[in-house]
């Protein structure tokens, strides 16, 4: 008894030796002293007893013994050796009584290397086990900016808060992504710990069912793409159906999470053509017309940013009277979205557009159970295929803006009032600071954010004698005044010079005569990436106007190089660009492209202020950053 077991290894084991050998791989055990030197290693961390997946048993701690085994643990040595002897032993205990004695080992990036118990790991992998006990010293590697290693580390941190170490990832975030979710308080009691292993038992056994053509995806990684999507509370009432029919909807994340998140970003309108196109006949014809909701988080008169999209659905309405109804949906919130898209959905609406980041996650649930129906959020950087993401290019605006408050301030100083540090705002920060640097070498801007926990515009201004002002982008309507746009401060009187404007109504009318002609629809065709929409001047979807206050020969200028924005000769991020740490963001005769404008994290050199962290804000503004926060 046991000889048998050895010679059946011993087979596995030649044929592993010969496969990686003609494919020209090492057909022996890695050696972990092989891999790695000290001068890689931060410290060692004892883990003291830990039950540890065989699966992750992938070498020896020295090569030593290494050639006694293949590449998957089996023996290479011929019946009769000592070696062998002491195998089949192993073997009749594992039969009669299993083996308890723990290995020793190393963990280094959620690998195991065996120092001692070589032949047990051998004889556990042949007999198909789980897990082995085993003493472990963590290897902790010095941290860098390599992406393995930042990875890693947050694996690290997930496996001290759970004490679950059966769980891979390869993708930065997901692990934190998965604690973020799952919401527990830290460290996880034993309950929740056994409630996750349930949930994580269930939605592996779904996932590798359907992962047929192997993406290169851990199984951390799709499940924080999945609870992501469907929430932890929804995945644990769950039945086997429900995480079938679900994964096979959600395939398409799971491939964009594979391919690092990719994003085609649309930076002008598509033409429409005069003829039809072959999709347009699949749409509801003159007689039926397209249903448009539009989902708001407050009323309009409650905020600026809600009031310009109202007035851009009430320009709809006018345009295509014969051609589609719009609603409008106020007070969605993140805890009554998912039910608000549900209805709107059950009503036959076609087409629903989310003016807030905060919907994001119930708009891509809906968009994953509702294929037939157009569903689009008002964000950037959003990197889902199911549903579409649209922004406007104000930095081009605000680039303008910059140059006017440049020239026409007295004291080289201009305030700028930011909302949130999501994306799209450093963009136009930086864009207006660019703006003033243009004509005033001397200007600095002072930034500082109405979302900010403390927020005393009177005191800021005050503080830093400032009179030439950048603040929100027009009025509310429940709370008017005249500190909107950008404007000077006058023996206590505010003077009007400009304001940027959000032109939403002419990018609804393109999108609905897209849809219309069928180009919506083949563009989805033509890519495999998310779309993000981020239209500029050139659309119409962005546009500056400047008051009488404004000197005539710099409206003059502001003019000529607004018409040279649209006609695409002058970019703000273009040349050598210095951020605020003396980095050169940007090189001389060198075009910024439109991805690094924007995920910019960083402020040029003239601003002073800074991007404040999530602990630094409003509760409002916290929870916005949350999704759509610059990183």
């Amino acid at each position: 008894m046991g000889a048998a077991e050895y010679q059946e290894a011993l087979k596995l084991g030649k044929k592993e030796y010969r496969t990686r050998s003609s494919s020209g791989d090492f057909p022996y055990l890695p050696v972990l002293d092989e891999l790695i030197s000290n001068e890689n290693i931060q410290t060692d961390q004892y883990l003291g007893l830990v039950n540890i997946p065989l699966e992750k048993v992938v070498g020896t701690s020295t090569a030593g013994r290494t050639q006694a085994f293949a590449a998957n643990f089996m023996p290479l040595l011929e019946y009769g050796s000592e070696f062998s002897l002491k195998w089949s032993s192993l073997s009749e205990a594992q039969l009669n009584e299993g083996i308890r004695d723990p290995i020793e080992c190393y963990e280094y990036m959620n690998k195991y290397y065996v120092v001692e118990g070589n032949k047990r790991v051998s004889v556990m992998k042949f007999f198909e086990a789980v897990s082995i006990p085993a003493i472990v010293t963590r290897k902790i590697p010095k941290y860098s900016e390599d992406k393995n290693v930042k990875v890693y580390y947050e694996y690290m941190h997930f496996t001290d808060v759970t004490r679950i170490n059966t769980i891979d990832f390869s993708k930065e975030g997901m692990s934190t992504k998965i604690l973020e979710l799952v919401g527990e308080k830290e460290p996880w009691s034993d309950d929740a710990r056994e409630e996750f292993k349930r949930v994580l038992f269930d939605f592996s056994r779904a996932f590798e069912g359907h992962n047929i053509k192997n993406l290169k995806l851990e199984l951390g990684d799709a499940l924080a793409v999945f609870m992501s999507i469907f929430t932890y509370e929804g995945m644990k009432n769950m039945t086997e159906d429900d995480y079938d029919r679900n994964i096979i909807k959600s395939w398409n994340e799971f491939l964009s999470v594979e391919s690092g998140r990719k994003i085609d970003i649309i930076l002008d309108p598509t033409e429409n053509n005069s003829k039809k196109g072959l999709l347009s006949y699949f749409m509801p014809q003159n007689n039926q017309k397209l249903k448009v909701a539009f989902l708001y988080p407050r009323a309009p008169e409650t905020s600026d940013w809600i009031y310009a999209h109202e007035l851009g659905r009430q320009y709809l309405e006018e345009k295509f009277p014969d051609k589609i109804d719009t609603i409008s949906v106020y007070d969605v919130k993140p805890n009554n979205v998912e039910s608000i898209l549900d209805d709107v959905i059950a009503e036959g609406t076609n087409i629903i557009f989310g003016v807030a980041p905060e919907m994001m996650r119930s708009s891509l649930k809906a968009a994953i159970e509702h294929p037939n129906v157009k569903i689009l959020n008002c964000s950037l950087n959003a990197p889902h295929r199911y549903i579409r993401t649209y922004y406007a290019r104000m930095y081009e605006a605000k680039y303008i803006a910059g140059m006017i408050a440049g020239a026409m301030t007295d004291n080289n100083k201009i305030a700028y009032i930011a909302d949130y540090p999501i994306y799209g705002t450093t963009a136009n920060i930086n864009a207006f600071a660019l703006g003033a640097l243009c004509v005033n070498p001397r200007a600095k801007v002072y930034l500082e954010w109405s979302s900010r926990k403390g927020y005393d515009i009177d005191n800021f201004l005050k503080e830093n004698d400032l009179r030439y002002v950048s603040n929100q982008d027009m009025i509310t309507p429940r709370h008017a005044s005249r500190e909107f746009g950008v404007y000077q401060i006058e023996n206590g009187k505010t003077v009007n010079l400009l304001v940027p404007i959000w032109n939403w109504g002419m990018f609804y009318e393109k999108m609905i005569e897209s849809i219309l002609e069928g180009n919506y629809q083949s563009q989805e065709t033509k890519t495999q990436k998310a779309l993000n929409y981020w239209w500029g001047m050139s659309s119409g979807a962005i546009d500056i106007v400047m008051s009488k206050n404004v000197p005539y020969r710099v409206a003059l200028l502001a003019e000529h190089i607004k018409k040279d924005i649209i006609k695409g000769e002058v970019t703000p991020f273009y040349g050598e660009i210095y951020a605020q740490d003396g980095r050169q963001i940007n090189k001389a005769n060198k075009e910024m492209r439109p991805e690094d404008i924007m995920k910019m994290d960083y402020l040029v050199e003239n601003i002073v202020g800074h991007i404040p962290d999530k602990s630094e804000l409003i509760d409002k503004a916290q929870n916005v950053v949350k999704i759509q926060g610059v990183e």
